[in-house]
């Protein structure tokens, strides 16, 4: 939902940084990997309870993700960037609130995995819908250039931050913002499911 207005206000200063790392021969792929490990980083330091460790490094994962689309754009974008790209961030994605129920699985075992399985209906819905829209041929440029057909909704990449911001900030109510999160996420999820039923239903009927 803010993931439009986010960007507009942050990719002059990205598209800056990229073309520092572009001219220093950093390609986007390095880019990719390295926003994974900083945030594999992220995710040891929250389950070893260091959250102020993970909260930085957890920025500095999604400032390299912002990153990696940019110098792409100078270097040329490949298959294989866009396919690293969209796995190793819903990994991420995956693994922070993982380990807050590693943190705290009393607590958080439950909520955590209320929300692990809400994003992980609402990556298939995405990658589905992206699947079928390429057999269609439809493109949709709703957050500027993409691998796949991006379908927007109330749960998106700043949407995501700023709650596992506020995971890090306030751990004690893990559980509450879990199943508040989760709830944006399956009504994400359901708003893409009924588009696909209005677009991908009209000429088959399945």
């Amino acid at each position: 939902m803010l993931d439009g207005w986010a960007r507009r206000r942050i990719d002059p200063a990205l598209d800056a940084i990229a073309g520092a790392l572009h001219a220093a021969g950093i390609s986007a792929n390095a880019v990719t990997l390295s926003a994974f490990a900083i945030g594999a980083g992220a995710a040891t330091a929250i389950a070893l309870g260091h959250l102020w460790a993970g909260l930085v490094l957890i920025f500095l994962s999604r400032l390299c993700d912002g990153l990696d689309g940019a110098v792409a754009k100078r270097a040329g974008r490949t298959d294989l960037g866009g396919y690293l790209d969209i796995v190793l961030d819903f990994s991420f994605y995956g693994m922070i609130p993982l380990a807050f129920v590693i943190l705290d699985p009393a607590n958080n075992g439950v909520p955590g995995a209320v929300l692990l399985a809400a994003f992980y209906a609402n990556g298939a819905s995405f990658l589905a819908f992206a699947a079928m829209a390429e057999r269609r041929g439809m493109s949709s440029d709703a957050r500027g250039p993409k691998s796949l057909f991006f379908t927007t909704g109330l749960a998106e990449a700043t949407e995501t931050l700023g709650i596992f911001v506020a995971f890090c900030v306030f751990p004690v109510a893990f559980p509450v913002l879990a199943y508040c999160f989760a709830a944006m996420t399956a009504h994400t999820t359901l708003s893409r499911l009924i588009l696909a039923y209005r677009l991908f239903g009209e000429t088959n009927g399945s």
